[in-house]
């Protein structure tokens, strides 16, 4: 797999969960700055209606497809996605790379007491893996400044920030360029699943990719939220559709190129280098 797939104006990286560890991983170990973000359907459709966040995610250096949603709707695509790549298990990859190397961590988000309580069990569950600082996500302008002068001054290689979309990914983007980090991901309610805080769906749940209905089940009070994804997936379907109807032929929403993905000194915002284009491609 490779390529960008677009999802109503969303790019995703169309890698399989090894390809996507492995290419954070490089970017651990650099010299550039990385904002990953995990859109799944109800983030793209705040998305739609919100052109800050819109253009946040299109900032990013990676967007992985997570959730279930997500997958179905690059049907409707030139750039099929294959295979969801969930963030809670991303992270949790790079942690078995980062143990036993020079590779820190930091956690912030949650309420108070689940980051230091996620760095407990995270590093016992990775034997090797330092997690050099915490802190929680409730605060204001003031603690706003402690915290970012206490990650710089322990400069992790990686930043989870779990406090909220579209807070947290709105959050990396104003303060990536002044944060001593080399990789930032908005993590959600991971560091609730992290700290043991939240269970997680089981294997089974997961393995059907049916991990939302189970938070469904636990938590019935998100029906409201969703009821997004049906709203979604109409969504994708007319946007496909109507303008197919439209132009006479099949909407390519960007290019799609076979490439190798190359880290290089950059600045924010730059993309990975795409190389081994197809000649004959078009614009569209």
């Amino acid at each position: 797999m490779s390529g960008i797939c677009n999802i109503l104006g969303v790019p995703f990286n169309n890698m399989s969960p090894v390809e996507t560890v492995e290419l954070l991983n490089v970017y651990l170990g650099g010299d550039t700055k990385a904002a990953v973000y995990t859109p799944n359907p109800e983030m793209v459709m705040t998305a739609v209606n919100d052109p800050e966040f819109m253009e946040v995610l299109n900032s990013s250096a990676v967007n992985i497809p997570d959730g279930i949603g997500i997958i179905y709707a690059s049907r409707f695509t030139e750039n099929r996605i294959e295979e969801r790549v969930p963030g809670c298990d991303t992270v949790l990859a790079l942690f078995d790379k980062m143990k036993n190397t020079k590779k820190t961590a930091y956690f912030f988000g949650g309420a108070p007491g689940v980051a230091e309580k996620a760095k407990e069990e995270m590093e016992k569950r990775f034997k090797g893996l330092n997690v050099v600082g915490t802190a929680d996500g409730y605060f204001d302008e003031e603690k706003e400044k402690l915290i970012i002068a206490d990650i710089n001054e322990k400069k992790p290689d990686l930043l989870l920030v779990g406090i909220g979309f579209p807070k947290q990914e709105k959050w990396i983007a104003k303060h990536l360029d002044e944060l001593n980090v080399k990789v930032a991901i908005g993590v959600g309610g991971s560091l609730d699943v992290f700290s043991g805080t939240v269970k997680r769906a089981p294997q089974a749940f997961i393995k059907l990719n049916l991990e939302w209905f189970y938070r469904l089940l636990c938590q019935p009070s998100r029906i409201g939220r969703m009821m997004q994804l049906p709203a979604f997936m109409v969504a994708v379907i007319k946007d496909r559709y109507f303008k197919k109807k439209k132009s006479g032929k099949p909407k390519q929403t960007v290019k799609i190129k076979n490439y190798k993905i190359k880290i290089r000194k950059k600045k924010h915002g730059d993309k990975p280098v795409q190389e081994q284009q197809d000649e004959n491609e078009k614009n569209t």
